[in-house]
This record gives C-alpha cells, sequence and structure tokens, in this order.
C-alpha cells in the first residue's frame, strides 16, 4: 500500500492510536497501523487500514513499517507510571524507542513526524504551565524522565537527520468510548465509580478528550512548525474530589462518597503499605508515595494559546469529557461498578 499521504500511526491498539487511527481513515487519509503483536488488532477488524508488526524496541521493525510512509505519528511509548524496574522497563524502553523511531525514519525516508510527548515535559515552576518554559525539572519520576528526555532527544536526531519534527504534549485522555484495555486514566475514573479512592490526595488531572486529542496531533501534522511543541489539553485541571462531585451528580444512585481528609501523614503511611504489598504482587499501587510528594497539591493548569492560535486546537471542557466518559464506562463496564 503506497500512497503520497500514507500515515503510519504506531502503537495503533493504544487508547490515543486507535482513536487517531479512525480520524485519520474518516479525513479519507490511508493508514498503515503498526502493533507490537497482530493478535491484537481486532479493535480494527472492521476498518478499511493495513496493520502490521512493529515494536519501538526493534529498530529493522520500525524501518519496514515505514516504507511508503509520508507522516510518521510516533503513539506508541510504554505508558505506566509504575514498574518493578521503572529503569528498565519504562526510562529505557521509551529512549531507545525514540532513537529508533527517529533513525528508522531517517532510514526509510519519511520526512514529517509528529512526535507524542506528554504534559510530564512541561515545566511546572510557572503556571500555567507552557511550552517555551523548557522541560520539567522534576527528576523522581521514571515515566516523566523518559518523557522529558525522550523528547529532547527526538528534538536533536530529527535535526541531525533532517526530518521535521513536531512535538505535541497531551494530558489525561478519556472520552466517550474506549477500545481495548482502560488506559491508566480511565483507570482513575473507573475507581471513583467504583468507590475505591476513599482519602482525600488533593490530587488533580488535567483531563481532555482522546478524540480532541487525535484531532490535534492531526493538526499538528499538517499545521505544526518543525521544532515546536504543542500542548493538547485543556486550560484547567479538575481535582479528583470535584472529578468525584461529577460521578455523584451523574449518579446519585451509586451513592459515591466524596473523599475524606486525613493528615498527610496517614495518606504517606496508606501509600506506603500500597507499595509494600505490590512488591508482593507485582501490581501497581493505587498510590505511591511519589504520587503524593509530586502531585498533591500540584495544579496541572496549561496555556493553551499556542495550540489554539497555530493549530486551531479546540477541546471540549473538562467536565464534558468526565461526563461522557463515565456514562461509557457506566454503559459498557457496568458488572465493575455495582450499585
Amino acid at each position: 500500500m503506497i500512497h503520497q499521504n500514507l500515515a503510519l500511526v504506531t502503537g495503533a491498539n493504544g487508547h490515543l492510536g486507535n482513536n487517531l487511527v479512525r480520524l485519520l481513515l474518516n479525513k479519507g487519509i490511508p493508514v498503515r497501523g503498526s502493533v507490537r503483536n497482530l493478535k491484537n488488532n481486532s479493535a480494527f477488524a472492521e476498518l478499511d487500514c493495513e496493520m502490521v508488526q512493529a515494536d519501538i524496541v526493534d529498530k529493522s521493525s520500525l524501518v519496514l513499517a515505514m516504507q511508503g510512509v509520508k507522516v510518521v505519528y510516533a503513539v506508541g511509548a510504554a505508558f505506566k507510571l509504575w514498574a518493578k524496574d521503572p529503569i528498565k522497563e519504562i526510562y529505557e524502553v521509551n529512549l531507545q524507542g525514540t532513537r529508533n523511531l527517529i533513525e528508522a525514519a531517517a532510514e526509510a525516508g519519511v520526512k514529517r513526524i509528529v512526535y507524542v510527548s506528554s504534559i510530564a515535559a512541561l515545566n511546572y515552576k510557572q503556571l500555567p504551565a507552557k511550552e517555551d518554559n523548557g522541560q520539567n525539572p522534576d527528576r523522581r519520576d521514571w515515566y516523566y524522565n523518559s518523557k522529558n528526555d525522550g523528547e529532547k532527544l527526538a528534538f536533536e536526531l530529527a535535526k541531525q537527520y533532517d526530518i521535521e519534527l513536531v512535538a505535541v504534549l497531551p494530558s489525561a485522555m478519556i472520552g466517550s468510548t474506549a477500545f481495548g484495555d482502560l488506559s491508566v486514566s480511565y483507570q482513575i475514573i473507573k475507581l471513583i465509580l467504583t468507590k475505591e479512592i476513599p482519602i482525600e490526595t488533593k490530587i488533580s488531572l488535567n483531563w481532555v478528550d482522546v478524540k480532541d486529542v487525535a484531532e490535534g496531533c492531526y493538526l499538528a501534522a499538517i499545521k505544526g512548525r518543525s521544532g515546536e511543541r504543542y500542548i493538547l489539553a485543556n486550560e484547567k485541571c479538575v481535582s479528583i474530589k470535584q472529578t468525584t462531585e461529577i460521578a455523584q451528580e451523574l449518579f446519585p444512585e451509586l451513592q459515591i462518597k466524596l473523599p475524606v481528609q486525613v493528615p498527610k501523614l496517614v495518606l504517606y503511611l496508606a501509600a506506603w503499605l500500597m507499595e509494600i504489598g505490590s512488591k508482593i504482587t507485582g501490581k501497581a499501587p493505587l498510590l505511591t508515595t511519589k504520587d503524593i510528594a509530586m502531585f498533591s497539591g500540584l495544579q496541572q493548569d496549561f496555556d493553551i494559546s499556542k495550540a489554539k492560535s497555530e493549530l486551531g486546537f479546540n477541546p471540549k471542557s473538562p467536565v464534558q469529557a468526565v461526563k461522557e466518559a463515565m456514562l461509557y464506562l457506566r454503559a459498557n463496564h457496568d458488572s465493575l461498578i455495582k450499585v
């Protein structure tokens, strides 16, 4: 399938990748989607889309996937905030994946890349955070480090190989539909609906509709300036407590209670015990001491004027995005949400 407008979406069966493939097809753009395992492409069965096997840690697979491609949407990455060995499982995967991706693009003759970074790569010292305030100086989290260092490496290599690269930085993506496993952001909404966040953490998230982020990626491909970063988020964040209030209003029959205020020491103790449990089970803890240290009280507010004016990015409100995600989960994952 060779076409002058052929687009490759890596990580196509992820939350953003899935929505992006559909958006591009709706715009009449031929799409090739890459997944690590071709057995995991059932979500694309009804779509007129070529699926190929590729892994960001395997450069040769990326070179093959990029043959005849005009624009690469680099979506695939290790997106998890906890791992038994975070340096190996998150940081090294994302850094090597970025290097492989840009080098493969150079070998395959790709001229333009939309690189999906993250709001993790923004500097929160001055709020609202914006693109030109530089990278995030907080080095306590290996996922955050991987997004900061990965984005920096992507720009350096793109310049070296004379490839146009535009970075987009999405926030917590949810929406009215989920494909495959629930994303990290969706899991938080689910935990609220299943009444599993009993304690007030003072953590806020910047909710954004994944379909708006997919549109922002497309706009970055056609309008974004090479070498620039664009925040794909909402201006204001919403606390877990406020998100719980939205759930209360939507589903009074669930009788969801607001998280209870506890002393910070108790919060740290609860998180510490969860981390001990995770070392035994190998499953991610609900809360870590690092989460509290880094995110409790942090306002994820952004200046999105650059994405609005240069790309035409116009996201729906965070409250609307949350409501649609909750209604979707209630309708489609009802077995998880007992009245």
